[in-house]
């Protein structure tokens, strides 16, 4: 029997996360048929790009050691067999309320990808291609045609799985005209990427650099240029005080909200925990499903999204707090499901059981805490902003304020019902956004570090709606809010703090864009439209192509990441698990392998 061919193109996390899967699959679905199977990825297959052993140590995962796990427990949902593992801080014998270094992150997913490939059967080839994919071809019924970067005759494919991760971009028609006007003038302009690939030489000690986005990308940019030229902190670390080594830039930050991301929680959510999901799960996603025409988020989704994270929010205080309610539980319970989302009794409701307005759920106040925020100077605005980062710091770490770790929670949930709304919604705009304001920010050490820097004057706020403008008169950046009327910031220096969008027309990636241009569909934010039930890649026919699945950050059916907290569901796990058991039926039962269809391998 000739084997049949599996190509997978990315072996980091969620290419691993895939290889685990297929293996626990196999002796099921595949028995002992041959495969070869193909892992095509530049970068080394388990920690691929992203979280590469050969990175800076200082830069650190965003979650604890703790919530960190590449491996299927009880709560995911799967067809395939549960194949338990240790969590990043079991693995590594760490204290899991440690942030480690990202390398350390590598060798844990370095460690995680050699278990799944040890786990094939003997019937099971593996090939590994440290090179990177150009593009894909081949008719929609016969073998797929797989190029690579360092052969020139292509890997022949009874099907393709893409698990690419995170790519750059294209820059968009504002990118290339700010390159174009720093090319002009001699200015340094830095645009979206992922900052450990960034070269930072240009930016010169003690010169101002505008920088804007205020969210990971920024932390990371932070490290790189203070810690990582030579600066070091001293004192403790709940008071670190910076001491500069002379090599620093000045950096002037701002962003549409102006402030940093939400710290991480700094304690666990014990007690009785909210009944999720209550207003937003499978039928009122059902409900959106079963309408006619598009949906619009603000529109039709967040009055649901809002009221299940107000219902997790005030579920938290009456049960865990309730000397600060008036009332019972289960009478506001019963009030607000009566009143329905954005119902015109919920403020008054809210007012007569939560006497505190700081007790109360505003996700306006969330989503734009700066607003009518307006100080006489640049310095004033300085002393406003460590005062909302050192506040945000004290109640994130007080579980007197165990609301917000409801609100988290339920933020997870609704995550995971809002991917099978696929391509009907664009949540990569606004709700992305907020969601990683809200429940993705950076450690608690990372924001007492930035308020020493900015004690120290190597960081300066700018403040929020920052707008950034090229003055070609006198060939600099300037930069402003309207927090502080009349203040101008020049530099000859800019840098955009942000991750490139991971859309089909503007990707970097020829592979990508090739599929786009080969029929696959795109949803009008840029996202590869895909199958939610197992991957299959959504073509403008209507039809899924029966021989490309694809998942990850550039498809509709993104999940937060290739790993997951154990014990919460694991969506990333649970899609993993559907693509590996839909690949392996497909090649068990519905691959024809035309002998001259494409070389051999």
């Amino acid at each position: 029997m000739s084997a049949a061919s599996l190509v997978i193109v990315g072996a980091g996390p969620r290419g691993t996360g895939f290889l685990e899967r297929l293996a626990a699959a196999l002796p099921e679905l595949y028995g002992d048929r041959p495969l070869d199977l193909h892992l095509v990825d530049p970068y080394p297959p388990g920690p691929g790009r992203i979280w590469r052993t050969a990175q800076s140590p200082l830069l650190w995962m965003n979650s604890l050691a703790e919530d960190v796990t590449v491996f299927t427990d009880d709560t995911v949902r799967l067809e395939g067999p549960v194949r338990p593992g240790p969590t990043l801080a079991e693995w590594s014998g760490t204290d899991g309320r440690r942030f480690v270094p990202r390398p350390e992150q590598g060798a844990y997913l370095r460690w995680a990808y050699e278990r799944a490939r040890d786990a094939l059967p003997a019937t099971v080839t593996l090939h590994e291609h440290r090179t990177t994919a150009l593009r894909v071809d081949g008719p929609r019924e016969g073998r797929q045609r797989v190029w690579l970067a360092d052969r020139a005759t292509p890997l022949p494919a009874d099907l393709v799985v893409l698990t690419l991760g995170h790519l750059d971009a294209e820059p968009d028609a504002e990118q290339r005209e700010l390159a174009g006007f720093a090319a002009r003038h001699g200015l340094v302009h830095v645009p979206p990427g992922h900052t450990a690939d960034l070269d930072l030489s240009a930016l010169r000690a003690g010169e101002p650099v505008l920088v804007r986005g205020f969210g990971l990308a920024f932390v990371d940019l932070m490290v790189l240029l203070t810690e990582g030229r030579g600066g070091r902190y001293e004192g403790t670390e709940e008071a670190p005080v910076y001491v500069p080594s002379g090599n620093e830039p000045v950096l002037y930050v701002g962003s549409r909200r102006g402030v940093p991301y939400h710290s991480k929680l700094g304690y666990a959510l014990d007690g009785e925990r909210p009944p999720l999901p209550r207003f937003f799960g499978p039928d009122r996603v059902d409900a959106l499903l079963g309408r006619d025409g598009p949906l619009d988020f603000r529109r039709d989704v967040w009055p649901h999204v809002s009221h299940e994270l107000g219902w997790a929010h005030y579920h938290r205080l009456f049960t865990a707090h309730p000397e600060r309610t008036t009332g019972t539980w289960g009478a506001f319970a019963a009030a607000w499901a009566a009143a329905g989302p954005g119902g015109p009794g919920l403020g008054g409701l809210v007012a007569a059981a939560v006497p505190d307005p700081a007790d109360r759920f505003d996700p306006d106040a969330l989503d734009r805490p700066l607003d009518g925020l307006r100080v006489p100077d640049a310095d004033a605005l300085q002393g406003a902003l460590r005062a909302h980062v050192t506040a945000d710091l004290r109640r994130r770490h007080d579980p007197a304020h165990s609301p917000d770790a409801a609100v988290f929670a339920a933020a997870l949930s609704v995550y995971g019902q809002l991917v099978r709304l696929g391509e009907r919604i664009d949540t990569d705009g606004w709700w992305h956004g907020f969601f990683s304001f809200l429940a993705s920010g950076p450690p608690g050490p990372r924001l007492r570090r930035l308020l020493a820097l900015s004690e120290a004057g190597t960081v300066r706020f700018l403040g929020p709606r920052l707008t950034v403008e090229a003055d070609e008169r006198h060939g600099v950046f300037r930069a402003s809010s309207p927090a502080v009327p009349g203040a101008v910031t020049e530099a000859r220096a800019l840098v955009e703090a942000r991750l490139p969008a991971p859309t089909v027309t503007g990707t970097a990636s020829p592979l990508l864009r090739g599929l786009y241009e080969d029929g696959a569909r795109a949803t009008p934010g840029g996202l590869l439209a895909v199958d939610p039930s197992d991957g299959r890649i959504a073509q403008r026919d209507g039809r899924p192509h029966p021989r490309r699945i694809a998942l990850g950050p550039h498809t509709t059916a993104r999940a937060g990441g290739g790993f997951t907290r154990p014990g919460t569901g694991g969506l990333a796990l649970a899609q993993n698990d559907a693509a590996a058991r839909a690949a392996l039926a497909f090649l068990r039962d519905g691959a024809r392998r035309p002998a001259a269809a494409a070389p051999a391998a």
